[in-house]
Order: structure tokens, then sequence, then C-alpha cells
């Protein structure tokens, strides 16, 4: 099923006035699985599709490298200028290590700081629409963090501020924090989600929807696994991101087991029955689920995003989510 061009819900992303297309798309795989033509193809189909809203990082692409830190936002950049989409609302990341430098990574002053001028560089933007701390590990105070990002968004170069990979009890205290300085408050949390990875449902998401953050879930296929075309007792397809090395490695220990391959067997079920595809019924399930704002998706072919904008045509039933339900009940 292929949207046509524009209709992509669009929603107010948690409490803030921002409002975002209710799919995102993810960007780190451009420059490395992909070159800047076909990146460019896969941007322009997003945009046709109705995807207004863009994922980059300022240590991407994937495997992360400081040798190739920023190579992404340099392509999302020239897109953005050769295709004139000022309007695309914009999020980038920092916190991850992009030098060789003591401090070109973490949540210092410093480097939260320059690493948002560097990205606004590379994007060729005066300022970033979101701009999230990568992960949780910073390397600094967290008060020092959330001002720096204050101070980024009393300049201008911010418009709003966002973790990603954040515990639920960081994300708490970094809410704390924030109202107890009366800094610019968390809009926008990213974490990992999906029918293999449901733990954000016990607080992460709780706490969002009593915060009024929005979720926008990224690795929402499960890095594929979800997409079905992976048979148990299989090995990793040597071109598949669970072949990529020690970033391979750490896919295969997320997803690559018995029990995760139980789940992507029902989903594949499910999409049968339906007459979808099974990527299109993991989508609609994360869609379904309280607080969720923007799946994060990706895509190496245009093609495929065609697949993910059909799971808007997919009305998954009571008793689909009873069953995805209890077969996905171990990744609670």
């Amino acid at each position: 099923m292929t949207m046509p061009a524009g209709s992509l819900p669009v929603v107010n992303l948690g409490r803030s006035g921002l409002r975002v297309s209710r799919l995102c798309l993810g960007t780190m795989i451009f420059g490395s699985q992909i070159d800047e033509a076909a990146a460019f193809s896969v941007m322009d189909r997003a945009w046709d599709g109705g995807i207004e809203f863009f994922d980059t990082a300022d240590a991407y692409p994937v495997p992360p490298s400081p040798e190739t830190a920023g190579r992404t936002e340099e392509i999302v950049g020239r897109w953005i200028k050769s295709r004139g989409r000022r309007s695309c609302v914009l999020a980038s990341k920092c916190a991850a290590r992009v030098g060789p430098g003591p401090n070109d990574l973490g949540g210092g002053r410093k480097h939260v700081i320059e690493a948002c001028e560097a990205s606004l560089r590379r994007l060729g933007r005066d300022r970033l629409d979101i701009f999230y701390m990568h992960h949780s590990d910073l390397n600094a105070p967290l008060e020092e963090t959330l001002e720096a990002l204050d101070r980024l968004v009393d300049a201008g170069k911010v418009h709003y501020i966002g973790l990603s990979n954040f515990e639920a009890a960081k994300l708490g205290l970094a809410i704390s924090v924030a109202a107890e300085r009366r800094l610019a408050r968390i809009t926008v949390l990213q974490p990992r989600y999906n029918l293999l990875a449901r733990s954000p449902e016990r607080d992460l998401v709780p706490l969002c929807l009593e915060g009024g953050i929005g979720v926008v879930p990224y690795n929402p296929l499960g890095a594929g696994m979800l997409t079905g075309k992976y048979r148990r007792g299989d090995n990793p397809p040597e071109a598949s991101r669970f072949a990529l090395g020690e970033y391979g490695r750490m896919y295969r220990e997320r997803y690559w087991s018995d029990q995760m391959f139980e789940v992507a067997e029902a989903v594949v079920e499910v999409a049968r029955e339906l007459g979808a595809t099974p990527a299109q019924v993991a989508l609609a399930w994360l869609l379904s689920r309280p607080g969720v704002t923007a799946p994060i998706v990706g895509a190496s072919r245009p093609e495929q995003l065609d697949d993910s904008l059909g799971a808007f045509g997919v009305e998954l039933g009571q008793e689909h989510l009873d069953r995805l339900e209890r077969v996905s009940q171990p990744f609670v």
C-alpha cells in the first residue's frame, strides 16, 4: 500500500507546541551502508510520503567512528539545501565520541555547546528543532549538561531538548533538576522500543505520559528481525546489520535468539491473516501504544518506505493485539 503524498498524520510532540509527522526518518546509515545519491532518494520518498520529521546525530553514520563522524549530517544538510526543505523538523544528538580529544564526547558544557554549533554548520541550519543527549553516560554532572542545553535554547540555537537511551531513574532526575533550576524542560525521549524490547513500558513510558514528554522510539522493527526476513536456525546474512563486526555482535545479543524468533514468527502469522507485511504489523502495533508519538523508520531503498507508510492502513483487531501481547510478554 502506498500513501499519497503529504497524507501522513501530524501530531504534537508530547505536551509541546511542536507538530511532527507520525513517522520520523532515521538517517544513521547515510554515508556508510548507502551513498549520498541513495540517501537523497530515500529522503525524497520520505518527504513525498508525508514524513517531514528527520533524525540524525553527530556520531553518524554507523558503525560509529571518529573518522566518519558528521558525514551523515553533511549529507542531510546538502539534501535540505538542494531541495529547499527548510520546513522539515530536524533532530540531532551529541554525547558519543566524535574525535580524539578528551572533550570530544560527553555532556560537559564545552562539548555540548561546541557539538551543537558543529552540527548546525554541517546541516546548514541556524537552529535545531530538537537536540538530544545521545545517551545517559555523560562524563559530567547532569545539572551541567542541562544548563548547557538551556543555554542553547536561550541563544535560539535549539527549540526543544530531548534525551535518548536514558533509564527511567536518570530521566526522572533530569525532569527534577530542570524543574528545580527552571531550565528548559525535557520535551521528548528516544528509547529503543519494539515488540522485542518492551521494557520502556515499565517505567519510561508512564513517566513520559505523566510529564507530557513525547516518545519517539528507535529500532521499531528490531533491526529487521520483525520484518520476517530472517529464519530460525540460519546464520545472519553477511550484508545484514547482524554481521557488522562488533556492531553486529551487539545486535545479535539483543535480538538473535529462539525467543525473539517466536515473536517474529507470530508477527508473520498476523500479517498473513491481515494481508499486510510483517513490518507493517510491527509498526502498527507500536503506533497503537500509549504515549508513542513517531517511531523512527529507516530505509536503504526508497521502496522500503512504502512498506512503513502502509502501516497506517493496517487495523489490528483485539485478537491480534492479544496474541502479540502474549508472545512478547517476556520482553516487557
